[in-house]
């Protein structure tokens, strides 16, 4: 068998100009444009590259980008404000505070500053209670774009055997919570799972996000499932040669073995180009979201979940 790759490039496009669309008639018929604010503390290498792509992704979808940018020492007390401010901005629909933060600072407390309404990553605890709940909430960008492709790939997700590999409040979690409300029967694995092998291999949609590396072999895959790859970690790829410093290059790869686990999976997603791209996708969905519920509008078709 050679699996369907799941294209998640392509796929975020089509949302991020199903999100265009959306924007353009909130203007149009409301004079309303959403506003995405996020808020970079320090100068993670990592997080700088998410930032700009974040702001640059917000604007080409015809949002307004709001760029806070703080010294690696700034006080909680100066976050908090900035936060609180943000709040009360009626121009800002969405806050994304980047993670992570420096030590000095409570990142609990951060998050949980930001108004649930405007919080777009879906990490308030009230956003999180919701989920649990089955209440509207504004869900977790990763959780939500990987629930978008798999219900793009099998239409009905009902009576389907899910089970999530990774137990994150950020991923793990409610990835479940959104199975569950699709009406799966949901199996969540750890690292401490008893016979981990035989309990994926009982799955038909499998969605990995543990953190480690080609964790996941084709054998653990029964013949035909989907496989959801959230991972993300990069390795020593020494037949690639080396860098002008000596050291060995590297590549991405996922959290399941890709060349093993497609041959028996009926789907599958790449690393890098499936889950990460519509993670900022689903970024800017719910920003949209959070604009029409603050205004009292119907929400945008196809983009919650």
């Amino acid at each position: 068998m050679s699996a369907t790759v799941i294209d998640g490039k392509a796929f975020a496009a089509s949302v991020r100009e199903k999100v265009a669309g959306h924007v353009a008639r909130l203007k149009e018929e409301h004079g309303i444009t959403p506003g995405l604010a996020v808020v970079l503390v320090g100068e993670d290498p990592a997080s700088q590259v998410y930032v700009r792509s974040k702001g640059k992704m917000t604007v080409e979808v015809g949002m307004n980008s709001y760029e806070h940018k703080l010294e690696a020492d700034t006080s909680e007390a100066d976050l908090l404000a900035l936060i609180d401010r943000l709040n009360k901005d009626a121009d800002v629909h969405g806050i994304l505070v980047q993670l992570p933060l420096p030590g000095h600072l409570d990142e609990d407390l951060v998050i949980n500053a930001i108004d649930p309404a405007k919080d777009v990553d879906g990490f308030h605890i009230s956003n999180v209670g919701l989920l649990g709940t089955g209440q509207k909430s504004m869900v977790p960008c990763t959780p939500l774009g990987s629930l978008m492709m798999l219900r793009d790939h099998h239409g009905a997700l009902s009576g389907m055997n899910a089970v999530v590999i990774g137990r994150s409040n950020i991923v793990g979690k409610p990835m479940a919570q959104l199975l569950l409300g699709d009406s799966c029967t949901v199996t969540i694995a750890h690292s401490r799972t008893k016979d981990l092998p035989d309990v994926v291999r009982r799955a038909d949609i499998v969605v990995a996000a543990v953190g480690r590396p080609e964790m996941v072999p084709g054998d653990w895959i029964k013949e035909g499932a989907t496989v959801i790859d959230v991972g993300i970690n990069r390795i020593d790829a020494p037949e690639k040669g080396t860098n002008e410093d000596g050291s060995v290059k590297t590549r991405l790869v996922g959290d399941c073995h890709y060349e093993s686990c497609a041959e028996r999976a009926g789907a599958i997603t790449p690393v890098p180009g499936g889950v990460g791209p519509m993670t900022i996708a689903c970024l800017l969905a719910n920003t949209v979201t959070a604009c029409c519920r603050a205004n009292g509008l119907a929400e945008p078709e196809g983009l919650t979940a």
